[in-house]
């Protein structure tokens, strides 16, 4: 999947921030929020169209931007509800910083930024939810692409005799996730403070087997077994961290929407069986198919699957 700033400057969304940032434009004008549809339980409100349909004028796109927008929203909340199906929450401050990273890449500071969404029409929430859900969307696609294209025991033989009969091989992980546990609510109080305590705890990190004796005399810390994964199966955002740590060691501290996290390495071992070579080849063919067909194609799923009504 494309970078969510890659994706806009396509449409030309950062050259119409260009243009925008100079012009002095009347702020939006409130309108009464009403329900428009009900997806999977889920509202969107004509406030959401508004804000939607805004971001296509800003983005230069043609036609009835009103059902466009509609159509955008009931995607984002299909979407969303996979993402938070498969565990998959990307925090504020992951947000935050793709923001700022979109405002400083169109020579704006966030707070000019701010002020041309909010005049545009926009608003600074609404961009941001949408930052927020690409970013989920992009892992989801990655995860589908990466288990979804699972291939039969023929089609295996079939690759492998092709290969010279060899099966392909795989790094299998034992791996083991340490949660330093940050309330939302606590968050601006204590996270540098859990933030410190986590990189003291990795560094001592030696290995698996003493962890939790680490953690007994820490608040609020969760230790938790992932057990053996494959590489093909490690999550995205986890990926290239652990791939770079050693045996014996961990992965550097990240801020998470749970609070402070890192993941620590137990063992690793090069692996050759048929569930690798189902796997890595599935992955490889998976890989082949164009990142939007496949955005696509799961979204219609998920939206034949969900319940959409009109009001």
């Amino acid at each position: 999947m494309k970078t969510v700033a890659s994706a806009l400057r396509r449409t030309g969304f950062a050259a119409m921030l260009a243009c925008l940032s100079s012009l002095a434009m009347p702020p939006a004008v409130a309108q009464a929020s009403e329900i428009r549809y009900i997806v999977n339980n889920e509202a969107i409100t004509s406030y959401d169209i508004q804000r939607r349909a805004a971001f296509l004028r800003l983005q230069n796109k043609r036609g009835n931007l009103q059902q466009l927008a509609a159509e955008e929203m009931i995607d984002q909340v299909v979407r969303n509800a996979e993402a938070k199906r498969l565990n998959i929450r990307i925090g504020d401050d992951q947000v935050a910083g793709a923001y700022e990273r979109f405002a400083r890449s169109n020579r704006m500071s966030p707070a000019q930024m701010d002020q041309v969404l909010n005049q545009a029409g926009v608003t600074k929430a609404h961009f941001r939810e949408f930052i927020r859900s690409q970013m989920g969307w992009a892992q989801v696609v990655a995860r589908q692409n990466r288990s979804g294209g699972q291939m039969s025991e023929q089609d295996v033989v079939r690759r492998m005799l092709q290969q010279g009969g060899a099966k392909p091989k795989a790094t299998e992980y034992m791996l083991q996730q340490v949660i330093f546990v940050v309330p939302s609510a606590e968050r601006g109080a204590k996270l540098g403070a859990r933030k410190r305590e986590a990189e003291a705890m990795r560094q001592r990190f030696r290995g698996c087997d003493t962890t939790r004796e680490f953690a007994k005399g820490l608040i609020d810390v969760t230790v938790r077994d992932l057990g053996r994964v494959l590489e093909p199966e490690l999550p995205p955002d986890w990926e290239k961290q652990i791939k770079a740590a050693s045996v014996g060691t961990a992965t550097t501290v990240r801020e998470t929407d749970r609070g402070v996290e890192f993941i620590g390495i137990c063992s690793a071992r090069e692996v050759s069986d048929d569930r690798v070579a189902q796997m890595v080849f599935g992955a490889e063919q998976g890989g082949d198919e164009d990142a939007e067909g496949a955005s696509k194609k799961l979204t219609d799923e998920l939206r034949a699957k969900a319940q959409i009504v009109r009001r």
